[in-house]
């Protein structure tokens, strides 16, 4: 049976109201853009790694996906992906093995050239992933090219909740927007991300990308409440506070990012409310895309 008549089948199943479809990711279809506008080259990156501690695990994977997008979030053309599998120092393990998919066998001896990564990240105005504090410290680990460009998270910088859906795991949104893909390989990732950022939003009706791109020219200021009481924990969780705990990131303190315009009545309610003393002086910095999601915070 051809594709056409599979569309409307879907397309007569959806109609009734009795069914919701789901299709399989397909590839962008390249849009012109109007003569005379502005582009942008983003790249959306995703790694695969065996296991969650930047400092000691290690990339077995990494999918780069370029594409060109407009200032309004328009996407217009997504290129090839770069995909690469590296044979980590110590064997996979099984768990990792029965996420991702990744064996022992299937990356042994393979590697990942730091000069190709280097000229195929260069063209890139903005890096995308989803959840970017995540990949962005494991690349930037293995490359020092991806500390020389601006961030953005899909995951954390689009109100997905506030536009109606229940949670931002990839796989989640993929299929709440109506489409599948394999999921746990870097590309796939990648590709699925791209779609998702070009797709308008339900509530606001533009482009997932606009929202994204908005957030990330934003500057914030992160606030840390060192040698906080301990008995005020609960407060501060209360108020948004969250705990830095990474070895490798210091201090070790409850933290919050917050616009510079709050920033004035948050150190007010951490002298008076916190510390009891209007002497106290907490550590303050300024966060860009250039810094965000990264250790060097």
């Amino acid at each position: 049976m051809t594709t056409p008549h599979l569309e409307t089948m879907a397309r007569t199943l959806e109609a009734s109201g009795e069914y919701q479809i789901l299709r399989r990711l397909r590839p962008h279809q390249p849009i012109q853009p109007p003569p005379g506008t502005p582009t942008r080259s983003g790249l959306v990156v995703d790694v695969e790694t065996t296991g969650l501690n930047h400092d000691t695990d290690e990339i077995i994977e990494l999918a780069m996906t370029p594409f060109t997008y407009g200032l309004d979030g328009t996407i217009y053309a997504v290129g090839e992906s770069f995909q690469r599998l590296r044979e980590p120092s110590k064997p996979i393990s099984p768990q990792i093995t029965a996420l991702t998919g990744l064996t022992n066998e299937m990356v042994a001896g393979h590697t990942i050239d730091p000069a190709e990564v280097d000229a195929f990240v260069a063209p890139t105005s903005l890096c995308i992933a989803h959840n970017a504090s995540f990949d962005r410290r494991f690349v930037e680990r293995f490359n020092n090219v991806f500390a020389t460009k601006p961030w953005a998270c899909s995951l954390s910088q689009i109100d997905w909740r506030g536009e109606g859906f229940e949670g931002g795991k990839l796989a989640y949104l993929a299929q709440a927007s109506g489409f599948f893909y394999e999921r746990h390989r870097a590309m796939h990732d990648c590709l699925a991300t791209i779609a998702l950022l070009a797709k308008p939003l339900p509530k606001s009706r533009v482009p997932a990308l606009y929202h994204l791109l908005t957030n990330a020219r934003l500057t914030t200021w992160r606030i840390y409440a060192e040698h906080a009481p301990y008995d005020l924990k609960d407060l501060l969780k209360a108020r948004g506070y969250r705990w830095n705990g990474a070895p490798s990131i210091q201090p070790r303190a409850w933290y919050t990012d917050l616009p510079e315009e709050f920033v004035p009545p948050e150190l007010h309610y951490l002298r008076t409310e916190i510390y009891q003393s209007s002497t106290i002086e907490p550590r303050v910095t300024r966060i860009d895309a250039y810094k965000r999601f990264s250790d060097r915070i």
